[in-house]
């Protein structure tokens, strides 16, 4: 059985290989979490240790296919001789009752891993299938949607994984990876002037320094600064398209706040480069798929 290659967007900074260690602990932990200190206690008493199965993954419902090859790390951490065939890579469309990987093995690991398997496919195959719905509704205009730090606490390099999966781009990892000064920074340094001094003077030479605004006559004076970029929070699109307007390609012009597959193209339409969505993460239904054992053996 040959996995088919994944297909993650380019804006995905880790490569396979560190992918895959970041993600195998995650998945231990998910199985340990179901697993407890007793084992499957139904699947242990029911099938017997040697007995053989053969499984499918199927979509009950369509969507974009996130998280296949790290959700299988799941059967083949219980048992490694399972074998795996994907059938519908990472980035792929895959419509109601497609079939995305078929599995041979052992019965009990099969069984064993089955929900923690299940959990993270679902959970980034959906977060994967509604960014994919915005970066379609916006195709044709220059910006990129993008997620936001709004992650399930340490989950996040899967669920960008899953963004890049469905055709958005990555903000900043962490804190550690970028400035980006906003509302509250602001309140404690008591001006936009004293805010960027600061965090230019603390900012490696590499690091990108970006601040929020909420109105044009913060971004006016925002634009007085050494910035990258600037975030236009919760504005309207007719500020958003004036912000722009004043902007003139000279920084990087981020919209954010209250973006959904209703309003997203006429944000795009303002000319705005980074749409960044919490939804993406925080928000996004689970993508509906379900293991059916095919035969025992």
């Amino acid at each position: 059985m040959k996995p088919s290659p994944s297909v993650p967007s380019r804006d995905f900074g880790a490569s396979p290989e560190a992918l895959t260690l970041a993600a195998e602990p995650i998945v231990r932990a998910a199985l340990l979490e179901d697993v407890g200190r007793g084992g499957d206690l139904t699947t242990e008493a029911i099938v017997e240790p040697n007995r053989a199965a053969s499984a499918r993954i199927v979509a009950r419902t369509a969507g974009v296919v996130a998280g296949l090859n790290i959700a299988m790390l799941a059967f083949r951490i219980l048992d490694e001789r399972v074998g795996v065939a994907i059938l519908a890579g990472d980035g792929e469309r895959v419509e109601a009752a497609g079939v995305v990987a078929e599995l041979e093995g052992s019965a009990r690991a099969i069984l064993t891993a089955e929900r923690t398997a299940l959990n993270l496919l679902s959970r980034l195959s959906g977060i994967a299938t509604a960014t994919r719905a915005l970066v379609d509704r916006v195709a044709g205009t220059r910006a990129k949607i993008a997620d936001t730090r709004k992650t399930t606490p340490g989950l996040r390099v899967l669920e960008r994984y899953a963004v890049a999966c469905g055709g958005g781009a990555n903000h900043r990892f962490g804190l550690d990876d970028g400035v980006l000064i906003k509302d509250n920074h602001l309140a404690l340094a008591g001006s936009i002037h004293a805010a960027v001094a600061a965090a230019r003077a603390r900012a490696g030479h590499m690091v990108k320094v970006e601040i929020e605004v909420d109105t044009l006559e913060q971004l006016h004076e925002a634009l007085q600064e050494p910035i990258d970029a600037v975030l236009l929070d919760n504005m309207s699109p007719a500020m958003l398209a004036e912000a722009v307007r004043a902007v003139d390609g000279r920084v990087i012009v981020e919209a954010s706040g209250r973006v959904n597959e209703s309003n997203v193209l006429e944000i795009a339409r303002t000319g705005v480069d980074v749409i960044s969505v919490g939804g993406l993460t925080h928000s996004a239904p689970a993508l509906d798929l379900s293991l059916e054992v095919l035969a025992l053996s």
